[in-house]
């Protein structure tokens, strides 16, 4: 059994103090009947729960996708930073982990769940889990450079790079690219750029597998996923090397 509020709150219907306003409003429904006590019991396996005439479906898992603002450290809490649960409701935060990690000045996509088994799935190095970033950096970027991210880089570690796509969009003294990786070493994608003499001033992560950042989201906001995405991440398939911290 669980709080009224804090089931529409898991079920994606806003904030602890959205929901009672809606409750207030007599917006909610338990098994067809108005209901707007927000400690009113419900069973999440039999009752049936609407707001605003939307049913609210409980999941045994939560999965939020976040847009991580530079600035902001993933981390559960730091003592004078902020992190990315200082971003999200407090009775969400208890259960969830982000998957995968970005740097504090790097943006975008961040999913954060509580579905160990999916999370392992997209973190293993050894699944193939395809993440696409926007950069921008300062040097010129030519075809070589393309050539080389196709070929495997050498940034310092045992071996060289799989593989990986660089579309140059603008080149110039700042330059602009798309990259997509296959793997995820510690600050890949700034290494990488790097060894083919850039520097990266920018970085935003787009996509992470089938999951694309919401381009309603402003940075810092939030929002769960639809039943479409979370099938869609739990058909992905692997092959050698996956996801991680790449930025």
């Amino acid at each position: 059994m669980m709080r009224l509020d804090k089931y529409l709150c898991e079920t994606g219907f806003g904030t602890r103090s959205q929901v009672k306003a809606l409750l207030k409003k007599g917006l909610v429904s338990v098994n067809g009947e108005s209901e707007k006590r927000p400690e009113r019991k419900v069973d999440e396996r039999s009752d049936t729960v609407s707001c605003g005439g939307k049913e609210a479906v409980y999941r045994e898992f939560t999965y939020l996708m976040l847009y991580k603002p530079a600035g902001v450290l993933t981390a559960r809490s730091d003592r004078q930073e902020r992190t990315v649960f200082d971003l999200i409701p407090a009775e969400l935060r208890r259960d969830l982990s982000p998957v995968g990690r970005l740097d504090k000045d790097t943006e975008g996509l961040l999913l954060l769940t509580d579905d160990g088994a999916l999370a392992h799935h997209l973190l293993s190095p050894r699944h193939h889990v395809k993440k696409v970033y926007f950069a921008r950096v300062q040097g010129e970027l030519e075809e070589e450079a393309a050539e080389s991210f196709q070929r495997g880089l050498d940034i310092g570690d045992e071996h060289p790079t799989l593989p990986a796509k660089l579309v140059i969009r603008k080149s110039g003294a700042e330059s602009e690219a798309l990259v997509t990786l296959h793997e995820g070493r510690y600050h890949q994608v700034k290494r990488m750029f790097q060894a083919v003499g850039c520097e990266v001033i920018y970085l935003k992560r787009l996509s992470m597998g089938s999951l694309s950042l919401d381009g309603k989201l402003a940075p810092g906001e939030w929002r769960m996923l639809g039943e479409e995405e979370i099938t869609r991440l739990k058909k992905e398939e692997g092959s050698r090397n996956g996801a991680g911290d790449a930025n």
